[in-house]
């Protein structure tokens, strides 16, 4: 079986190191990404099989990043997106579901929540 390789933008450090070792001990291979600029610039370089995109982030917003991933053409356009966020307001909710977004979580969050939803986006690529 493929190991899925991630990729987490976030620009707070302890949260990108704490989900950088609960996927690595899942197995996951695990890149990460400081603020939405590198984001953008990995996901154009290379195909991942999940990205984790934080909504608020120097130089590109989540949502920016994710719709220029879903509006361009490039090898993650249609690759499932889990964006996380303190924003639980139900606009922001349609405003990631408007740019293509496939899961909202809302921080704080559980490492074992966030991995249940990790599998189940993943299902059709490890079964």
């Amino acid at each position: 079986m493929k190991t899925a390789t991630i990729l987490i933008a976030d620009d707070e450090g302890a949260l990108r190191f704490l989900l950088t070792e609960t996927l690595a001990d899942e197995g996951y291979e695990v890149q990460e990404a400081a603020d939405g600029q590198e984001a953008l610039d990995q996901l154009k370089a290379k195909r991942f099989d999940l990205i984790i995109l934080d909504y608020m982030m120097p130089e590109l917003t989540g949502i920016e990043v994710c719709e220029w991933l879903r509006g361009m053409e490039n090898p993650n356009q249609h690759t499932p997106v889990i964006l996380l966020t303190a924003k639980a307001q139900e606009k922001d909710r349609e405003r990631a579901r408007d740019v293509g977004v496939s899961r909202y979580m809302v921080k704080p969050f559980s490492p074992l929540q966030l991995l249940d939803v990790i599998a189940e986006l993943l299902e059709p690529v490890e079964s």
